[in-house]
């Protein structure tokens, strides 16, 4: 591509996986935000739970001040509360909704438009209509929660075989749930991460396909196969990790889907593509991760 990405995606990172020592809403937020807002070439951040609301209050300071756009990335406060917004034990799934509700509030105080999460743990094909059922009502009363604070909902789509297990789940199935939701809230929309993609034996054309009409959200990223090799699952190594599925040619060929399905085109919506990769090594700085993954980028979007 000849042009530059800024005429067609906002770039974006999730802080909590560049920096993991901030993942349990503590640590160094404020600093390593910091860090963030002080890269031009991140036009947005993607910040998790922070436990402080003091602490809260001076990350927004730091975002406005850098004239940054933010979302609020549940993922971590799901996975390490082990919530389910899909069980069908009522009151696990109303424990669920509960904490989600509070992550809009978070949303809201650090000035985010969107609440992304994941669903909970597929309970194998009986179960599987009851729980996205399930899944739909604790997606349609977190929906209207967050409405009347003016964020909207976005969920991403994790594997459901390897590591996440998740309900949510195969592209077309996620495009079954976000069909239903989006005859109340038309403002829901789905994430696709690069790194899922292989987790989910998924291709990137037909699965990006598949959803285009509710894609709101990218990241890339990248993933280890191989059961045998360090990192195995869904842990963000960075590209080039060893193992690794995606590098440059893969994330060519993400690249190139997101321009034929219409996510990425010129425009002024200039819909966001953030970066989640982790540290994973001894002497793998958040730093040094984040600087592989620009090159990365730069190289696949000179060739897509």
């Amino acid at each position: 591509m000849d042009k530059h990405w800024n005429n067609y995606c906002t770039m974006s990172i999730v802080h909590f996986m560049a920096y993991p020592d901030t993942i349990r809403g503590d640590g160094p937020i404020v600093e390593t935000v910091t860090r963030i807002a002080e890269d031009a070439f991140f036009g947005a951040i993607e910040i998790g739970w922070i436990k402080d609301p003091q602490v809260r209050a001076a990350t927004r300071a730091v975002i406005e001040a850098a004239h940054m756009q933010v979302g609020y990335a549940a993922q971590s406060a799901v996975l390490l509360q082990k919530l389910n917004l899909n069980s069908l034990d009522e009151a696990e799934r109303r424990t669920a909704v509960a904490e989600l509700k509070k992550c809009v509030d978070e949303a809201a105080e650090i000035g985010a438009k969107r609440v992304a999460y994941l669903s909970g743990k597929d309970p194998g094909d009986g179960d599987r209509p009851a729980a996205l059922d399930a899944l739909i009502r604790s997606t349609r009363e977190i929906s209207s929660y967050a409405r009347d604070r003016g964020i909207a909902l976005t969920c991403e789509v994790f594997d459901r075989a390897i590591d996440k297990k998740s309900l949510i789940g195969p592209s077309e199935y996620a495009a079954e749930y976000a069909r239903a939701v989006r005859q109340d809230f038309p403002e829901f929309g789905l994430m696709y991460d690069l790194s899922h993609l292989p987790l989910l034996f998924e291709k990137a054309e037909p699965a990006l396909t598949a959803i285009k009409d509710y894609l709101v959200h990218i990241h890339i990223g990248n993933a280890v196969l191989d059961p045998n090799l360090p990192g195995y699952g869904d842990y963000h190594p960075r590209f080039g990790f060893p193992g690794g599925a995606n590098d440059v040619p893969e994330l060519v060929d993400f690249l190139r889907g997101l321009f034929k399905i219409g996510y990425l085109r010129e425009g002024d919506q200039r819909p966001w593509v953030g970066f989640e990769i982790k540290p994973q090594a001894a002497g793998e700085t958040p730093e040094l991760v984040i600087a592989g993954t620009k090159r990365v980028w730069q190289e696949a979007w000179s060739r897509a």
